[in-house]
């Protein structure tokens, strides 16, 4: 039986979740809104280009990190660049990065994780910055990517159901949140999976969506239900976590993972597409008009945050005044 109540409670006050808060600091100094070029909020920068969108984002990583694992993090550096393009309904086209190190052996671990990810995924490396004289290792990463149709975290409806897909082949790293389901997978099968998303942007599936990102599927619902100004509710009985920690599970990081809202009628195709390559997805919820993400057990709604309360990314719509 889950006490769903207590649940709420554990994820708003979550690191993982409450992470996420830091990009509302830069929204504030940058002066950033929807309305700035690129549409911050979304996984990536969309550029309007022809028929199409070019797209563009980065991933910085914890210096701990990078420094106790940092052959993962090489790995990660193209993984979740990668993830981010295809949450916008995109294709990656090339990836840059900036590695500074105290030495060449550090750097090389690095570089192996991004080489072997390069090459698993079909994303070329085309450049970037390399400093081998600091007192720490660290690491960023950019990709270029384009879309023929997009998949925006602006978009999503009341009435639209919420669908949470990951490719549970995997495992935790340790006591981390992280989840990989990369390792030794076939690298045509890596290749395969990431046509999925463009796939359903394409065929007007999906009305929004956004990667599991270090905020696992709760940060990540608040997030979309911000940038597109609606409710979310979630029903925890519908996630079977991988090792059965749903706490663990709904603050977890995937290497393939995302939340996507689609229209009734199109929800079983949609989830028909993962299916077909063998990646869980289940409807978990729905949106719902307000300004909540909320947990329920079918009775009572258990309200993790209210972003119109209290601003989460700081990416709300823009509501137009109103005039007598």
């Amino acid at each position: 039986m889950i006490d769903v109540a207590a649940l709420a409670a554990h994820l708003a006050a979550h690191p993982n979740v409450t992470g996420k808060r830091d990009i509302d600091i830069a929204c504030v100094a940058l002066d950033l809104t929807q309305n700035s070029p690129g549409r911050p909020g979304d996984d990536a920068a969309a550029i309007p280009d022809g028929e199409g969108w070019q797209l563009m984002a980065t991933e910085g990583f914890m210096n701990d990190f990078v420094s106790s694992a940092p052959w993962f993090a090489g790995w990660c550096a193209v993984m979740v660049n990668m993830s981010d393009i295809l949450a916008m309904g995109g294709r990656p086209i090339a990836l840059t990065n900036a590695l500074w190190s105290p030495d060449a052996a550090t750097a090389q671990e690095i570089l192996r994780g991004m080489k072997e990810a390069s090459e698993a995924y079909g994303i070329p490396i085309v450049g970037g910055h390399t400093n081998l004289r600091t007192a720490q290792p660290q690491l960023a990463a950019a990709i270029w990517g384009r879309a023929k149709a997009l998949i925006t975290s602006f978009d999503a409806q009341p009435g639209d159901l919420l669908i949470a897909s990951a490719d549970m082949r995997g495992a935790y790293a340790g006591d981390s949140s992280n989840f990989p389901a990369f390792l030794n997978a076939p690298h045509a099968r890596l290749r395969a999976d990431m046509e999925i998303l463009p796939g359903l942007a394409e065929d007007g599936l999906v009305t929004a969506g956004k990667d599991i990102s270090q905020g696992g599927i709760a940060g990540t619902a608040l997030m979309l239900a911000e940038c597109s100004g609606v409710s979310i509710s979630i029903d925890p009985g519908r996630i079977s976590p991988p090792d059965g920690d749903l706490a663990r599970w709904m603050t977890a990081f995937p290497s393939f993972g995302f939340l996507l809202t689609a229209k009734g009628a199109d929800a079983t195709a949609v989830l028909s597409r993962f299916h077909k390559h063998d990646i869980d997805a289940v409807v978990i919820g729905k949106v719902e008009a307000g300004s909540t993400l909320c947990l329920t057990d079918g009775k009572t709604q258990h309200v993790i945050w209210d972003h119109a309360a209290a601003p989460y990314l700081g990416l709300a719509p823009i509501k137009e005044p109103s005039h007598a």
